[in-house]
């Protein structure tokens, strides 16, 4: 078994081809809409992306929305792109100190072919910053071979058979990538190094932070398999089912093909058959109200292989499923296939006698079939019978799922997929350049920091924290370390179970500790404070409507004095306005100067 990780991370900084800010609209209704097809383009040696040509034949039409505050000709492809964005460079730059890795004497932008839709230009700017890195592990040795600095693709907002429509505001937005060579062992080890590569990217205060802004594709191979690509594995505690499930699904796939050689049953002649007329009658719903819509019906025999199309090889997944998303490629909801239980379908058994009958099936047989268009249905079926006959486990790029499973996606890209840009002239990268710069915080640096600030766990969750740069901030600006730990990581949890959420919780925050250090309210307090400024009124303004200002001096004297010097009630009473150290002390104090309170 063999693993490696590639990590995409957006860095702190305009976008990087051009002067728009790396802003996102959110629901902002788009202003500009533009519609276009793609198709693929050979590379410099004549040769064409597998990938590339899998997107095209989807003939897709892509419709991209457009936005004044954060998008300009550049991202709808209008204009040629500006000079790479030197913040961004050095950003990658800092990051490829800390990880060990030497960077290129010069920058070179290369087209890397996407035409997916992602990309308005039918291609993602890339170019290699920095080679050879590497870090330690509990397993040793984890080398980084390539850190690259590319730009974000447009968000999906929907996708249909023929049209996919998608936002131009992420377009753009700087990127690192980091990829390791494949010496994880295993699951568990592979969330280790996932966790360490990014902490140290979190240290450097120079990446962004929230859902969406880092992304990890895991790559799994197996003996007698092939290298697969998952994407979209985010959740870093699936990721050791996520490989398990996977070195599973590739075993599988070679126990069939092993199967499959000793039967002879590989390779597949196409004798694509309509059987529409067959099934025209038929009391299945998928087959009433395909027909009714102008689909067809068309089956494919596949000799020797019955009883091989429900074989699991993935927790809910067979090797029937592995034709299915095959097939899907063509537009395609799915597939009907004989190893299925039938019944479900409504077919009746003189039905399936027919359709055996006509696709001259023995015992040892097995057939899929597609309702769909013509045209959709037979190229639904040209690629199952593609599939059907690889006498290989294939290399793919795959979607993870929630349930560990992964989903065939495309092919896995070859090297035809990139070619220079000749848009943008290359960056030297001199040793003066490289000497300027500052290598920033390490992981290291940031962890012993976090141990002089807070407790020994506080500090262990802050690291990993979300919110560890707005607790820098905090800090910076006087609050007390641990109260703005502990706010962050507790209060906040608490109140977000609650329902309450913030527009703008660094500028709460900012204001909160800024009138708790004017000595404004207790620390008690902070919980109902803050749960006033969710609806968006300052502190000051809370503590005054909630009567929650702080009682002090000789106001505090009043109380104690009213209360006889117990404590247990002043704190009953007014927790949430004094400080309790204070009224120990004030307690102390006026018993001493009252003989009458002994």
């Amino acid at each position: 078994m063999k693993i490696g990780i590639e990590i995409h991370s957006r860095l702190l900084s305009d976008k990087l081809f051009c002067n728009c800010p790396s802003t996102l609209t959110e629901d902002q209704s788009p202003e500009i809409k533009i519609e276009r097809m793609l198709h693929p383009v050979l590379s410099e040696l004549g040769e064409s992306d597998r990938t590339g040509i899998a997107e095209f034949k989807k003939g897709k039409t892509f419709e991209y929305w457009a936005y004044r505050n954060c998008n300009c000709l550049v991202e709808t492809d209008e204009e040629p792109p500006h000079p790479l964005n030197s913040d961004a460079l050095k950003i990658v730059l800092q990051i490829a100190m800390q990880l060990n890795a030497t960077p290129v004497d010069e920058v070179q932008i290369m087209r890397k072919m996407v035409i997916d839709g992602s990309n308005t230009s039918g291609f993602q700017r890339t170019s290699l910053i920095a080679l050879n890195g590497h870090i330690e592990s509990s397993k040793g040795t984890i080398n980084i071979p390539m850190i690259a600095l590319e730009e974000e693709s447009s968000g999906i907002v929907s996708s249909s058979e023929n049209r996919a429509v998608y936002r131009l505001d992420r377009l753009g937005i700087p990127l690192v990538e980091i990829s390791t060579s494949p010496d994880i062992k295993d699951g568990a080890h592979l969330v280790e190094v996932a966790e360490k590569i990014g902490l140290i990217l979190r240290a450097t205060g120079k990446v962004a932070r929230g859902l969406g802004t880092i992304r990890q594709d895991v790559n799994v191979s197996t003996e007698g398999g092939s290298r697969v690509e998952i994407k979209g594995a985010q959740d870093l505690k699936m990721l050791p089912p996520l490989v398990d499930i996977e070195v599973k699904r590739q075993l599988e796939l070679v126990k069939i093909l092993v199967e499959l050689r000793e039967r002879k049953a590989l390779p597949i002649k196409s004798e694509v058959v309509d059987v529409t007329k067959i099934l025209h009658s038929a009391n299945s719903p998928l087959i009433i109200n395909g027909l009714k819509a102008g689909a067809v019906v068309l089956a494919q025999k596949l000799p020797l292989h019955k009883g091989i199309l429900g074989r699991e090889i993935a927790p809910g997944k067979r090797y029937g499923t592995e034709l299915s998303d095959y097939a899907k490629r063509a537009g395609v909801k799915g597939l009907i296939h004989s190893d299925e239980n039938l019944d479900k379908y409504s077919f009746s058994e003189t039905e399936i006698t027919q359709l055996r009958s006509i696709l001259d099936l023995s015992d040892a047989d097995a057939f899929v079939m597609v309702v769909a268009p013509a045209e959709q249905a037979q190229k639904a079926l040209s690629y199952v019978i593609e599939r059907a006959n690889m006498d290989h486990v294939p290399e793919e790029t795959r979607r993870a799922n929630p349930d560990g499973t992964s989903t065939f996606m495309r092919p896995l890209p070859g090297r035809a997929r990139l070619y220079p840009e000749t848009d943008i002239p290359p960056t030297r990268l001199t040793q003066e350049f490289l000497q300027s710069l500052d290598r920033g915080e390490s992981l290291e640096d940031k962890k012993a920091k976090l141990e002089k600030l807070l407790n020994p766990d506080l500090a262990k969750t802050m690291l990993r924290s979300r919110n560890l740069h707005l607790f820098e901030k905090l800090v910076e600006l006087g609050a007390d370390p641990m109260m703005a730990a502990t706010t962050l990581e507790n209060t906040l949890v608490s109140l977000r179970r609650d329902g309450i959420e913030f527009n703008d919780l660094e500028k709460t925050l900012k204001d909160l500790f800024g009138e708790y250090k004017k000595g404004s309210f207790v620390k008690a307090a902070i919980p109902d404070v803050l749960k006033g400024m969710a609806k968006g009124s300052p502190a000051s303004t809370v503590l005054k409507v909630f009567r929650l200002q702080k009682i002090t001096g000789i106001e505090l004297e009043k109380l104690v004095a009213k209360e006889q010097c117990n404590q247990a009630a002043i704190m009953q009473k007014y927790r949430l306005q004094v400080d309790p150290q204070e009224v120990t002390e004030l307690i102390a104090k006026l018993k001493c100067e009252n003989p009458d309170y002994r």
